[in-house]
C-alpha cells in the first residue's frame, strides 16, 4: 500500500519519491540530462524517452542538431550513467507528417515556420505524452527553460528566471491539460548553473555544445529541404515595389522571407527589404524599412492558457523567440484572435508564432497564442 506523506515532494506529489514514476525526455544535450540526472539523485523512479525523429544518415559531420544519431547515444550513455531505464521511440513517419511536411507546406506558401513548435505540439506534448500516460507515469519532465508555478489547483506557465535562456515562445501551443502533467525543473536555474550541475553528477555531456540547427534542416539550409521534397518549388517570378512596379525577377519565393534584405540583387537608391510574399501570384513585395512596420496582426488556431478576464488587461507579446516584448491589445474570437499593437515592431511574417503574456507579481505569465495568419501594415 502506497504511504502518503503531508509534505508535497518537489514535484507536487504528496508520497514519496521512489513512489513518483517519471518519464524525462532525454534529446541527449545538456540541459535534459541534467533533468535526469536531478530526479535521480532525489530518489524518484526515472525512465529516460529519447526520441527518433528523422534519418539523420546524411547529417554533416559536426553539425550542431537536435536529436541527431550522437545525441541518441549520448542519451543512452547518461542513462546507464545514473542506472535508470532508457527507451527510444521511432517516431519517424509521424515527425515527417506532423512537423516536416507542415514545414515544406508553410514555406511554399509565403510563410517563415517553426518547425520547433510544431514539434512540441505534436510528437513530444501529444504523442509522448500519451506514452507517458500509458506508462502510468506521474508527470512527464522535459529540460525547457520555462517557470511552472501551482496555482489553485491548476499549472501556470511563466517565462524562466534565465530570460536569455527562456523557451516559453516555443510552448505557446501547450494545453492546460498537458501543461498539469507537465514539470520543468530548469525555470529556476541559468545555463551556467545547469552545467555545474552536469559536472557535479560526472555527467559525459556538461560541456556539450548546445544545438543551434533545426534538426532536419543541415546546417540552416532551408533551401535545400525544399528542394528535396517538393522539387518544382523554385519558379521564377516577378519582385515588385509596394505600388506594384516590376523591379526584377526572383529564382523561387522560398528564396526569401519577410524582413530579409540580402539576396533581392536590385539596385536602388535606398535599401530594399522584403515586405510582403504573394505566394498566389509568385511575387515578392519590396520596399523600404519603414514598410515593415506592422500595426495589426490575424492569429489562428489560437490556444489559451487562463481565463478570458486576463485579456482584458494591457498585455505583451512576442513575435519572435529572441524578440522584445511589445505591448499590445488582444480581441480573442473563439479560436482566432486580432492583435493591435501599441509599440513600433518590423519584420512579422506569417507563419510565426504570437504569444501573449501578462506581467504580474509572480513574473511574465504565458497566457497562451496563436499563429500569425496575415498582417496589416501601418
Amino acid at each position: 500500500m502506497m504511504k502518503l506523506i503531508k509534505t508535497p515532494n518537489s514535484l507536487g506529489f504528496s508520497k514519496p519519491t521512489n513512489q513518483t514514476k517519471v518519464v524525462v525526455a532525454m534529446s541527449g544535450g545538456v540541459d535534459s540530462s541534467t533533468v535526469a540526472g536531478l530526479m535521480k539523485k532525489e530518489g524518484y523512479n526515472v525512465v529516460g524517452i529519447t526520441l527518433k525523429l528523422y534519418d539523420d544518415a546524411k547529417s554533416s559531420a559536426g553539425s550542431r542538431q537536435c536529436c541527431a544519431g550522437q545525441d541518441i547515444l549520448d542519451a543512452k550513455r547518461v542513462s546507464q550513467k545514473l542506472n535508470i531505464d532508457h527507451k527510444i521511440l521511432y517516431f519517424q513517419e509521424r515527425f515527417k507528417k506532423d512537423v516536416i511536411d507542415s514545414f515544406v507546406e508553410s514555406y511554399i506558401g509565403g510563410e517563415t515556420p517553426i518547425p520547433c513548435v510544431k514539434c512540441n505540439q505534436t510528437v513530444k506534448f501529444r504523442d509522448l505524452y500519451a506514452y507517458a500516460q500509458e506508462m502510468k507515469a506521474d508527470a512527464l519532465i522535459t529540460g525547457h527553460y520555462v517557470n511552472r508555478i501551482q496555482k489553485n489547483g491548476n499549472a501556470e506557465m511563466y517565462r524562466a528566471i534565465d530570460l536569455n535562456r527562456d523557451q516559453s515562445y516555443f510552448l505557446f501551443a501547450t494545453t492546460q491539460k498537458q501543461l498539469n502533467f507537465l514539470r520543468f525543473p530548469l525555470g529556476t536555474m541559468n545555463k551556467t548553473e545547469t552545467r555545474k550541475v552536469a559536472s557535479e553528477l560526472n555527467l559525459n555531456v556538461a560541456d556539450k555544445p548546445d544545438s543551434q540547427d533545426i534538426c532536419f534542416v543541415p546546417n540552416g539550409d532551408y533551401a535545400s529541404v525544399i528542394k528535396k521534397y517538393t522539387p518544382n518549388a523554385f519558379k521564377e517570378g516577378d519582385i515588385i515595389d509596394t505600388k506594384g512596379n516590376i523591379l526584377g525577377k526572383h529564382e523561387g519565393i522560398i528564396n526569401f522571407t519577410i524582413g530579409q534584405r540580402k539576396g533581392i540583387k536590385i539596385s536602388h537608391k535606398e535599401p530594399l527589404y522584403v515586405v510582403n510574399i504573394n505566394p498566389e501570384e509568385n511575387k515578392i513585395i519590396v520596399g523600404n524599412k519603414e514598410a515593415l512596420i506592422i500595426k495589426k496582426i490575424y492569429l489562428k488556431d489560437v490556444n489559451l492558457l487562463s481565463n478570458k478576464d486576463d485579456y482584458k488587461n494591457n498585455l505583451f507579446i512576442k513575435v519572435r523567440s529572441t524578440g522584445r516584448l511589445i505591448k499590445a491589445k488582444i480581441a480573442i474570437k473563439e479560436k482566432n484572435a486580432e492583435v493591435d499593437l501599441l509599440e513600433d515592431e518590423a519584420g512579422i511574417s506569417p507563419g510565426q508564432a504570437c504569444v501573449f503574456y501578462l506581467k504580474n507579481k509572480s513574473g511574465d505569465k504565458v497566457l497562451g497564442g496563436g499563429w500569425i495568419d496575415r498582417t496589416i501594415n501601418k
